[in-house]
């Protein structure tokens, strides 16, 4: 059947009509009107296997599927029994110990956290940039700090749509694959931890070139490491208050500075400015940019540490994350732009090119850094532990401040690790931080476009121009670049230790695949099971695995439709390593089964039989779907919520996505 010709210039479109099917209102079946023969057909093809299923679920599933790959294990292991089918009501039973609320963060605290990393940043940079770019620094570096301009308005739309903390990887895991969260995880770990071993190494380095240190460098390195670690196991809001603390005396000491130099300028006049300038100024236009663009590359990580407030965004106040973004970003374009114009005013060129002491004051400012690095990191961890990629005693806090003292531990060793393996050399910690920094803010114009394309139904409270996102990108692309051309063995360091990070994470979320590896090995050996007589080894990661994918996953359904339903599980079985699953449904108050659609539960047995690898159980929950009860359903079922997925909530949606806790994982 071919449908009417457009116009002539235009292709003949062939449409197939849809094949006519009885009316599904008229399958009502009664001794007066029984089931045709085509309607007996279906059912009994549909139903005859679900006859043979134990009526409460379990027993094994069988399969025609060949041998297993093991040779002294049963092709059993890779099934999963049958599913149930139950119903349950909910009390409100709180637990014996209600966790503590955690404590949100005012605009100026959370601003505190990041803002000491934020406004320290131009004493990382300010040197390298007169390196390169001499007298035209302030025009590099206020131009670099105009680009916040860009990620600022992305910024605050992903966090009005995910107000989760531990992003952008809470951000990934809700918009596209867990692989690609994974990578934005390891990145993320990587810019941390570089941020942390950058800023203590170099404030150690100025100590010791303005005092006589009994110790190495290193040593005091990993004192200030220590001592922040010990900070930040008293919990964030502490934390935040001695960042706040810090950050004033930070601002004070700032603006002494620049009082003083402007004085200085007053007195001297523009003599000095002169003489830098013709001292510095050449006069090929090619030149002139070169100079600026090398110096722009350059000057943007002097706003590192504005990647890290997304991290804590689930502790700020509601709608104050703007307001951070905007604090710690104004005095960026102030404090880089002036202090580099002052230096060049009143200090000789010379002088500056021979980093004579530039940069006297860092080792009183930088090492807030650390605190930053610490606090992200324990984010990033807990929310990875939540989701299984990494083991729950991640999550375990210290009794008196609830800090996760195993991240902080963790971190140091990080720290260390780093540290030590690039030979303590702070040049290559820096230059591999600049390529780490500049690709996670690649993340988050790359994270909103897959927000729009995959989760466009997700409500939010601003929208950026798709403009202002590829123009983000273009620039980042651009940056990376000519810092690679400033020093090209940057990239080596950067693969190197993201892959290094990037292989972790791919064992701890692919645990049965490894363990099925060993056992395969184990299993070929006809030698190592007559040295393992009693079998225990092979006992051991056969039991390991089962225990692993035992693991519940729960997957909040709506509707029943079949199509629907199957995306979700093979979402599962592509992200999770469990093989079991419970389909939970929501129905509210009513007692007659009303609210259950039609065909759920023949859906829910359809593909428990498709999927034999896996357990598919179907609950049907007599309560409203509100985040309390999600709550309620969770300590019922002892998963987590960030275990638990649902589709994407729409505009109407009673409440935001962050108050479930869950993941969405579909359109």
């Amino acid at each position: 059947m071919s449908a009417p010709t457009l116009g002539d210039d235009t292709e003949t479109w062939i449409a197939i009509d849809p094949i006519t099917r009885p009316d599904p209102a008229s399958y009502t079946h009664s001794p007066a009107n029984p089931p045709s023969f085509l309607e007996s057909q279906v059912d009994g093809i549909i139903l005859r296997r679900q006859r043979q299923r134990p009526q409460g679920g379990g027993g094994l599933k069988h399969s025609a599927s060949p041998s297993s790959r093991f040779l002294n294990l049963s092709r059993d292991f890779e099934f999963a029994g049958w599913g149930s089918f139950s119903k349950m009501k909910l009390t409100v039973e709180e637990p014996a110990e209600e966790p503590r609320a955690p404590k949100l963060l005012g605009q100026a605290t959370a601003s505190a956290l990041a803002g000491n990393d934020v406004l320290g940043g131009v004493f990382y940079t300010l040197p390298a940039v007169l390196a390169v770019s001499g007298v035209y620094s302030p025009i590099a570096l206020f131009a670099a700090t105009l680009t916040p301009f860009l990620w600022r308005p992305m910024m605050e739309e992903l966090a009005s749509a995910i107000p989760i903390s531990g992003a952008p990887y809470s951000y990934m895991i809700n918009v596209s694959r867990k692989t690609l969260a994974i990578l934005g995880a390891a990145l993320l770990l990587l810019d941390f931890t570089a941020s942390s071993v950058v800023s203590a190494a170099t404030a150690a380095s100025y100590l010791d070139g303005e005092v006589d240190l009994p110790f190495p460098p290193f040593v005091a390195a990993a004192f200030i490491v220590a001592t922040f670690a010990l900070i930040s196991l008293s919990g964030l809001k502490e934390s935040a208050r001695l960042a706040f603390v810090v950050l004033s005396l930070h601002g004070i000491t700032m603006l002494i500075l620049s009082i003083f130099a402007a004085i200085q300028w007053s007195q001297i006049g523009n003599a000095q400015l002169q003489q830098n300038w013709h001292m510095g100024s050449t006069a090929s236009p090619s030149s002139i940019l070169r100079q600026i663009f090398y110096g722009f590359c350059l000057g943007m990580l002097g706003l590192t540490g504005l990647e890290c407030t997304p991290s804590y965004i689930g502790r700020i106040k509601p709608g104050h994350f703007p307001l951070v973004l905007r604090n710690l970003h104004l005095p960026a374009i102030v404090l880089n732009t002036l202090m580099s114009l002052l230096l060049i005013a009143v200090v000789p060129l010379s002088v500056l090119l021979d980093g004579a002491n530039v940069l006297s004051v860092l080792a009183q400012e930088v090492v807030c850094g650390v605190l930053i690095g610490i606090l992200g990191v324990c984010e990033l961890l807990k929310k990875l532990a939540h989701d299984r990629v990494v083991p729950t005693m991640f999550l375990n806090p210290l009794p008196l401040t609830g800090a996760p003292y195993v991240c902080v531990l963790f971190f140091m060793l990080c720290n260390v690790v780093m540290y030590a393996s690039s030979g303590g050399s702070l040049t290559i910690v820096s230059n591999m931080f600049s390529l780490v920094w500049l690709t996670v803010m690649v993340l988050f114009p790359v994270t909103l476009l897959q927000l729009r394309f995959n989760r466009g139904r997700l409500p939010r409270d601003t929208r950026t121009p798709l403009s202002v996102i590829f123009l983000s990108l273009v620039v980042a692309a651009v940056v990376f670049a000519g810092n690679v051309v400033i020093e090209p063995s940057t990239v080596g360091y950067f693969a190197a230790y993201l892959i290094a990070v990037l292989s972790v994470f791919w064992g701890t979320q692919h645990k049965v695949q490894l363990l099925g590896i060993v056992y395969w090995v184990y299993d070929q050996y006809p030698t190592l099971h007559r040295w393992d007589a009693s079998k225990t080894w092979g006992k051991w990661l056969v039991g390991l695995m089962a225990r692993l994918k035992r693991q519940p996953i729960c997957i909040l359904v709506k509707t029943d439709e079949i199509n629907h339903l199957l995306h979700m599980i093979l979402y599962v079985r592509e992200n999770e390593e469990t093989s079991c699953i419970k389909m939970v449904h929501f129905c509210g108050d009513e007692e007659d089964g009303e609210g259950i659609p039609s065909e759920l539960e023949a859906n829910a047995k359809i593909l428990d039989e498709a999927f034999p690898e896996i357990t598919i159980d179907l609950i049907i929950v007599q309560a409203a779907f509100t985040p309390a009860n999600v709550g309620l359903l969770a300590r019922r079922l002892q998963i987590p919520t960030g275990l638990m997925f649902v589709s994407c909530p729409g505009p109407r949606s009673r409440y935001p996505v962050a108050e479930f806790g869950t993941r969405v994982i579909s359109l």
